[in-house]
């Protein structure tokens, strides 16, 4: 099968494709997303597809696969608490229901004190802060996970540390 043959194929089961998503995740945006994600992982495996095998199930595992990981990774995220950190975030990021001015200060300086940290320390704590999972910092900074978690550890201990009264 020749790559455009493929790609309009793929192409071709656009809106099956769009149905099977919107049934696995009943939510419109997810299923878009869940669509897009499906075809990055079918173009990336090209060269696994056989020729002659089932491309309409092949490409319907892969979405199932993919929905089912994200459904697991969202649950263990989810569940993942941690103490420690939850004190620290609630003490330094309230909830805007809280907003109070003087918290504008505090947040002034708590942001002049992470910017005081080497780039080695801040980098790694401020994508974790905007959300991002141990392994997308280290994946995107092409350290080991450990070094990152360490890393973050080690920042807010500084940050504590630098920031008490």
């Amino acid at each position: 099968m020749t790559d455009t043959d493929f790609n309009h194929k793929l192409i071709g089961m656009h809106g099956s494709l769009m149905q099977f998503a919107q049934r696995l995740t009943t939510d419109g945006d997810a299923a878009k997303d869940l669509v897009q994600e499906t075809y990055l992982k079918v173009l990336d495996n090209r060269e696994k597809y056989t020729y002659g095998s089932n491309f309409r199930a092949w490409i319907y595992t892969i979405m199932k696969n993919t929905f089912i990981n994200n459904y697991r990774h969202s649950a263990r995220r989810k569940i993942y608490y941690n103490p420690m950190e939850a004190e620290f975030y609630q003490a330094f990021f309230p909830a805007p229901a809280d907003y109070d001015p003087s918290l504008a200060i505090m947040n002034k300086e708590l942001n002049e004190t992470i910017n005081t940290l080497h780039d080695d320390f801040r980098l790694p704590f401020t994508m974790h802060v905007e959300g991002f999972r141990y392994d997308e910092i280290a994946e995107k900074l092409a350290l080991n996970m450990g070094t990152v978690k360490s890393r973050i550890f080690s920042a807010r201990k500084k940050l504590i540390n630098q920031l008490k009264v």
